[in-house]
């Protein structure tokens, strides 16, 4: 066993006198050494319950015959760190996280992982350090949130967000935003809609990391802590049969989540993060990937923030294995022979599933739109590429030529957008928010947000080369590469520059002369990194562009 490294022989003796320290008996010691990495906390809706997540793994982890040993990482609440400093450091806190399970797992020589995320930079980070360590592994999440009820309607964080633009428009009074506040969150959980944290642990599900029920099964539910406890037993089987996570996160397993992030509209984040994991698991892996899945899977499912349906609405319809199962119907889309953390491969997973509700999980002959969710546009304003949720984006803003209305911050963006000075036809453009610029590429769901609450969502486009919540609509462009900061185009970008946005045709366009962008390209001035000091310059530093997603050099 790994663990014989810190508990066998003679030599151990010191090692062993300090597990005794902490209760461990010798029998414990013996058996196999589980790490339980927990991301419990009191800041992360999506964190709060994770304890009870973690005593279920550590039950399952005993009744299979093994000890469970558990230690922490930290995590950030995107919708708390919105809008302000603090989200500089949200996406930078995946590359600690995934640092700091591989410097316990390495330091401390686990047998096996059983891994505890929920929200949207803990899941990657964890999956990141999954594979490169390489040693058994298996994800159970806390669970998503249940939606709100407020008049007979549900709602969720993104309606407070949007309702706050709503007030500023006059469309609704501070009444009914306190309501929106009050109801919109009911209890723990990741939030409710398909945003990045629910997007994230579906597609650790698809890609075979997690037992099947791992992205839908509300945290509230008492089928969640038995998963838990499933979780914990499996892990035995998996360290007894020698399954790794890159014996499962294969380039197949790869192509079957991205065709599942294209069938349930995930968030845009899924192009960072799915990138950064295949990296770590040793998966080539381009942006050009999720075009071509793109243009082959359709989009199935019409989750909030783009539709009416929530997580809950999805797992009684049939959860992951229902829309895998279904997309499996189109020949080339699924690769049924990948293993799985089941112990089997996905065939005998899919042979279980079934779609319960199709107005929830519609059939490939009634899709919401015959192309996936999400969709990679080129072209000399993004060379390098950028990304949009096509599936929530207004028909008559795919195809568009815009207004630029220039901001170098979204604070900037957002004062002028909340005073009214952003009209019909202007296409907001944020830049230096980008992973070097930001540092961290900050999430733009507040004037997103703001735009749609007051709205603008089917007549205003908003370009940048930051990113954007999972809970954002609308024509929103995001990962824009390369960054300003690194002398991309975007930062040559003027107010009143006319701005070309093909969705359907995957092109995006500056519409400005050769002549006067070689022009503005030699008055460009490298810009002053915005932190010098701590954790987020050290980041800026290290930091890779969007189109490799975000990865350290």
């Amino acid at each position: 066993m790994r663990s014989d490294r810190m508990k066998k022989g003679i030599e151990k003796a010191p090692h062993r006198s300090l597990f005794k320290a902490m209760g461990y008996t010798d029998d414990e010691i013996a058996r196999p050494l589980i790490g339980v990495v927990n991301s419990a906390n009191e800041i992360v809706p999506g964190h709060i319950d994770l304890d009870i997540i973690a005593r279920a793994v550590k039950d399952g982890i005993r009744m299979a015959g093994a000890t469970p040993v558990e230690f922490p990482t930290i995590g950030v609440c995107d919708g708390i760190a919105m809008n302000h400093e603090g989200m500089k450091y949200s996406l930078a806190s995946r590359e600690l996280i995934a640092d700091s399970v591989e410097v316990m797992a390495m330091a401390h020589p686990f047998d096996a992982l059983v891994m505890i995320p929920n929200c949207d930079k803990i899941v990657p980070g964890m999956l990141m350090a999954a594979m490169r360590i390489n040693i058994p592994t298996i994800f159970i999440s806390g669970g998503p949130m249940l939606s709100g009820r407020l008049g007979g309607k549900k709602i969720d964080l993104i309606s407070v967000f949007e309702g706050v633009g709503a007030l500023k428009s006059g469309r609704i009074d501070e009444a009914r935003l306190r309501q929106l506040e009050d109801n919109a969150c009911p209890g723990c959980g990741s939030c409710s809609g398909m945003f990045t944290a629910n997007s994230m642990n579906c597609l650790t599900e698809a890609l075979g990391m997690a037992l099947p029920g791992n992205g839908t099964i509300p945290a509230v539910f008492a089928a969640r802590r038995r998963l838990a406890k499933l979780a914990g037993m499996k892990i035995v089987e998996l360290l007894e049969r020698d399954i790794k996570p890159r014996d499962i996160a294969t380039p197949a397993a790869f192509r079957n989540a991205i065709a599942v992030d294209m069938a349930l509209g995930c968030s845009t984040n899924t192009v960072l993060h799915v990138p950064a994991i295949a990296h770590e698991a040793g998966v080539p892996l381009d942006l050009d990937v999720f075009n071509q899945i793109s243009r082959q899977a359709p989009h199935l499912c019409s989750l909030s923030p783009a539709g009416s349906h929530h997580i809950e609405d999805l797992n009684s319809a049939g959860g992951i294995m229902g829309v895998m199962q279904e997309l499996s119907k189109k020949q080339g889309l699924i690769d049924q022979s990948c293993m799985t953390a089941t112990g089997s491969p996905l065939a005998d997973s899919l042979r279980q599933a079934c779609v319960l509700d199709s107005d929830v999980i519609r059939s490939l002959d009634k899709a919401y739109h015959r192309e996936g969710g999400i969709a990679i546009l080129r072209g000399n304003l993004a060379p390098d590429g950028c990304v949009v949720k096509q599936s929530a984006v207004a028909p008559e803003m795919l195809v568009s030529t815009c207004r630029a209305r220039v901001f170098d911050s979204e604070e900037a963006a957002v004062a002028d957008i909340m005073a009214g000075a952003i009209k019909a036809g202007d296409v907001v453009v944020i830049r230096y928010e980008g992973p070097k610029g930001g540092p961290g590429m900050r999430e733009m769901l507040t004037p997103t947000s703001a735009i749609v609450g007051m709205g603008l969502g089917k007549s205003v486009a908003l370009i940048t080369d930051g990113r954007f919540s999972g809970g954002t609509q609308g024509a929103a462009i995001g990962h824009v590469s390369p960054e300003a900061a690194e002398g991309g185009m975007i930062g040559l970008v003027k107010d009143g520059d006319s701005i070309e946005i093909d969705i359907p045709g995957r092109s995006i366009r500056l519409a400005v002369e050769e002549g006067e962008l070689a022009r503005r390209r030699k008055s460009w001035v490298k810009p002053e990194p915005k932190i010098k000091t701590g954790y987020a310059y050290r980041y800026s530093l290290m930091v890779t562009s969007a189109s490799t997603g975000a990865v350290f050099k």
